[in-house]
């Protein structure tokens, strides 16, 4: 593998990593080369995925975290992980989570616990980081958004909110840290084969009736392609993103939709 393409030696952290896109992104990284943290909420699934890591000849860090607490973000994770690998080269916020309602009689703890799942959680990590990218004037930044980053929909108006939201921030840091030759960049996949969406569909043949193929089957015809994206397609755009080779790449939302979006 290329030098620009290689990640040997690069320090990861990956939140929302025990499952789904984040666990993808983890492995990922690992096999293209870079040590990697791993955080969620779950300390055994950490534990599982951080032994696969090890077994990639890697150095690998659990840490068990709620990234919507500061102090645990700036204490448990950062400090963690800054003490054990004496730096950072690349942090991938992932963490999130959906849920949905009409906006008439919208609960407000719903709009809460989305804004802070998606877009606060997103600025604590990323604040919590930065300094350490800054001091060694290198970084990428990358963030799980989704194309609710991009367009509206129906009984989504907090997700929505929170991912356009999150969005703002990766496009202001962009900015903000490019002086240091920091990048920061967000990737807005459609709906992925992951425990999250499968949630999602359990949801709608609760409310809807449909069965679980009619309700997974509606979801897959939002691609053009009539499919649901793979983990591991979001993966590679992340490791690609994480390269030497992306340098030139900044502040720039990356579609992974099968073609849903092409803006």
């Amino acid at each position: 593998m290329s030098d620009d393409l290689s990640l040997r030696g690069k320090r990861a952290v990956v939140t929302g990593a025990s499952r789904g896109i984040g666990r993808a992104i983890a492995l990922a990284l690992a096999e293209a080369g870079a040590d990697v943290a791993v955080s969620a909420r779950t300390k055994s699934e950490l534990d599982e995925l951080a032994e696969m890591i090890h077994a990639m000849g890697r150095r690998a860090i659990a840490v068990a975290c709620d990234v919507t607490d500061p102090q645990q973000v700036a204490v448990h994770l950062a400090g963690g992980v800054l003490g054990e690998f004496g730096g950072i080269d690349i942090l991938v916020n992932n963490a999130g989570a959906s849920g949905s309602a009409k906006f008439v009689g919208h609960p407000d703890e719903l709009w809460h616990r989305m804004l802070a799942m998606n877009m606060t959680s997103v600025y604590y990590v990323s604040k919590a980081f930065a300094p350490a990218m800054i001091a060694q004037r290198s970084g990428r930044i990358i963030t799980i958004a989704s194309i609710a980053a991009r367009v509206g929909a129906k009984y989504i108006a907090a997700y929505t909110a929170a991912k356009h939201g999150a969005l703002g921030l990766v496009r202001a840091l962009a900015v903000e840290l490019l002086p240091y030759n920091i990048t920061v960049n967000a990737i807005c996949p459609g709906y992925v084969d992951t425990p999250m969406t499968q949630a999602n569909i359990a949801n709608m043949v609760q409310r809807t009736g449909m069965s679980e193929q009619q309700a997974r089957e509606s979801l897959e015809r939002m691609s053009p392609q009539q499919r649901l994206i793979t983990p591991e397609e979001v993966a590679r755009v992340a490791v690609f993103l994480a390269q030497d080779a992306a340098a030139s790449i900044t502040g720039q939302a990356i579609n992974v939709d099968g073609g849903a979006i092409m803006s």
